[in-house]
């Protein structure tokens, strides 16, 4: 998920925090009113966070950020211009695609309307029914685990910053290129900002709930050749629309 926000910032932010429209607070429990909230678990949350409740991911630094729930359900709660990058996302997966952390199925549900053979995984049962109802399908699991047709996928898509899953971008990089097709792409949505690679310790929360810590890297486009090239992915086509940052990358 890609974040934003609409708040003020204090003089210890980093610019990449303050143009993401961060604020930082003191700690890792930023309203310091957990005692008020629930710990509920991630499928929990993420209910409530794609029911529509305002939703935020706060790391351990004392950093939260809103997330973009409308970009991430997608259709019409989304922007135009979230809708075009989608599209163009879309537009790259050509051939069988593994949609990886597919969340609520926006594109599995998508190429699966255009025709395209696809699956979305991910590790939340909540994101796996959304998805199947929406009409794509879907597969509960870790995609390090064993995987159907490994080796055979036209595409693997990682969008939505899920290269930043575990927290370790080259290991889910080398991960896609074993589901591939030796004639196969990673479709992978970075960071349009060049921020580097940063790891980060944060959660979901919202007014009355909060989930587990995890882990999650953010990869900004000044880092994407060379985590390519650790991973054995060469770069094959670069897409920046909206502000965001769309890579192909082949096997090398």
């Amino acid at each position: 998920m890609t974040d934003t926000s609409e708040t003020m910032f204090d003089d210890t932010h980093t610019v990449a925090d303050q143009r993401a429209g961060a604020v930082r607070t003191h700690g890792p429990h930023p309203d310091r009113a957990d005692s008020l909230r629930t710990m509920v678990d991630p499928d929990a949350i993420y209910r409530h966070a794609s029911g529509g409740q305002p939703s935020w991911i706060s790391d351990t630094e004392g950093v939260r950020r809103p997330l973009h729930i409308g970009r991430w359900m997608g259709g019409s709660a989304a922007t135009a211009e979230d809708r075009e990058v989608d599209d163009v996302i879309l537009d790259l997966c050509q051939g069988p695609t593994m949609d990886v952390g597919c969340g609520p199925g926006r594109f599995t549900a998508a190429l699966a309307a255009r025709g395209v053979p696809v699956l979305g995984v991910d590790i939340s049962s909540a994101a796996v029914e959304m998805t199947r109802q929406r009409g794509g399908p879907a597969l509960l699991g870790d995609v390090f685990d064993p995987m159907p047709d490994r080796g055979r996928w036209r595409r693997v898509l990682l969008a939505d910053g899920n290269v930043g899953i575990g927290g370790d971008p080259v290991r889910m990089l080398r991960r896609a290129r074993e589901l591939l097709h030796p004639l196969g792409q990673v479709v992978a949505e970075f960071d349009a900002r060049p921020t580097g690679v940063r790891t980060r310790v944060q959660r979901w929360e919202t007014h009355h709930h909060v989930g587990r810590w995890f882990p999650w890297t953010h990869v900004g486009s000044d880092a994407v050749g060379a985590l390519a090239e650790e991973a054995g992915l060469v770069l094959v086509e670069v897409v920046e629309r909206s502000g965001r940052c769309i890579v192909a990358m082949g096997v090398r």
